[in-house]
């Protein structure tokens, strides 16, 4: 069986964060084949977003926001995927960067309060750009290739190139991650995208999440302000809260969620000819027994996953000073739901048979989006990878792992 949102709405932040979301879905549903079938970015769904006041999710109360922490984000996120993966997924990066801010503060305080309070008033969009196409994603290491260079007068030149730059479309701000010229440190800089030298390469054109508008940004020579600096790459990252990154495996969740959702409706409403000698000619779908069998699997599938993401979500933000011993979970929570994503949208592939390759049903996008999950940050052999560490330490400490 399926727990609904019931079961895991708890405060009144979370019900008003899941009203938005649920409202806004259902009218996203509508148009998110049209945007996924021509790659084109959804301006009208962010538009939408602004005037329901969604953009503000995670922007604290007493700046203006709804002042969402964790779990409301991902509840929400989780039921927006369900209407469309892609903006979805695009705008939980904005919620992110802007959540992890409201907690962490590690930006100068006249400029983390004039931000929010443009995503407030105006719907004002920000995102980081870490990746390029030589280093890969940041979360392998390394310094960005992208420079900052300082003038005598203070300012700063910015040049490089970005990838996977979601919402570059539509964002106002681009928090851009180079290296400081002529050292080993790298840092974060604010970057208006009206920028002089700043140019978007619409370059995106993908399998899945075709809509989140993840072009290249070039930066030609970037003159900036010296209060362009944010702050360095070591402090935004002794700085990190790891709860945020769940607005991923949110999405993913609601993509296979969908996938299932339109499987048993599909199985219930199709009938199907039956074999000679059978007592009624036709009978539903859904009465065959091996359709059964896969509709069971995909809750079977789908209720440790929503558990396992939403109680971590939940334990994050009430918990503070679990977080340090949180985080190999929190990171093992994208993977997990996402392997779970794509086994059911696989099952709920083979509830339709055939008629699921067809761009006439949702199956389709939802398979090509579920595959995008594993992309995203944070990597599979990454997370693996620390988890053996973090249990070898354990070991060699004679920690006992189940405490």
């Amino acid at each position: 069986m399926t727990l609904g949102p019931w079961f895991f709405g708890q405060t009144e932040v979370d019900w008003q964060a899941y009203e938005m979301a649920d409202d806004l879905a259902d009218r996203f549903a509508q148009t998110a084949a049209e945007y996924d079938r021509t790659g084109t970015f959804p301006f009208a769904h962010f538009e939408a977003m602004r005037e329901r006041g969604y953009l503000a999710l995670t922007v604290p109360r007493e700046d203006g926001g709804l002042g969402a922490g964790v779990h409301a984000m991902v509840f929400a996120q989780e039921r927006l995927a369900r209407g469309d993966g892609s903006t979805a997924l695009a705008v939980g990066w904005h919620l992110y960067v802007v959540g992890k801010q409201a907690h962490s503060r590690t930006w100068p305080e006249p400029v983390r309060r004039r931000l929010f309070g443009e995503v407030v008033t105006d719907g004002a969009l920000l995102n980081a750009c870490a990746s390029e196409p030589e280093t890969g994603s940041p979360s392998r290491g390394g310094l960005p290739r992208t420079t900052a260079r300082r003038l005598p007068d203070g300012s700063w030149v910015l040049t490089g190139r970005k990838n996977f730059t979601t919402l570059s479309p539509i964002l106002r701000y681009f928090l851009v991650s180079a290296t400081l010229d002529g050292t080993e440190e790298a840092a974060w800089f604010l970057v208006p995208r009206d920028a002089p030298g700043l140019h978007v390469e619409e370059t995106w054109d993908s399998l899945g999440m075709r809509a989140t508008g993840s072009h290249d940004l070039r930066l030609e020579e970037v003159h900036l302000p010296a209060d362009a600096l944010l702050e360095s790459a070591r402090e935004r990252t002794e700085g990190r809260t790891e709860g945020w990154l769940l607005h991923v495996p949110a999405v993913y969740l609601g993509v296979a969620q969908a996938a299932r959702d339109f499987a048993v409706k599909y199985a219930v409403e199709r009938r199907t000819v039956n074999p000679p000698g059978h007592p009624e000619p036709t009978s539903r779908l859904a009465d065959r027994p091996h359709v059964q069998r896969l509709i069971g699997e995909m809750d079977l599938a789908l209720l440790p996953a929503r558990h396992l993401l939403m109680g971590l979500a939940r334990r994050w933000d009430e918990r503070p000073e679990w977080r340090s011993r949180m985080v190999d979970a929190v990171a093992a929570c994208k993977p997990f739901v996402v392997e779970t994503a794509l086994r059911v949208v696989d099952q709920a592939m083979r509830v339709a048979g055939g008629a699921s390759l067809a761009r006439s049903l949702p199956l389709e996008r939802f398979y090509r989006d579920a595959r995008a999950g594993l992309h995203n940050p944070p990597m599979e052999d990454v997370v693996i990878g620390n988890l053996a560490r973090s249990a070898i330490r354990r070991a060699e400490a004679g920690e006992d792992a189940a405490r």
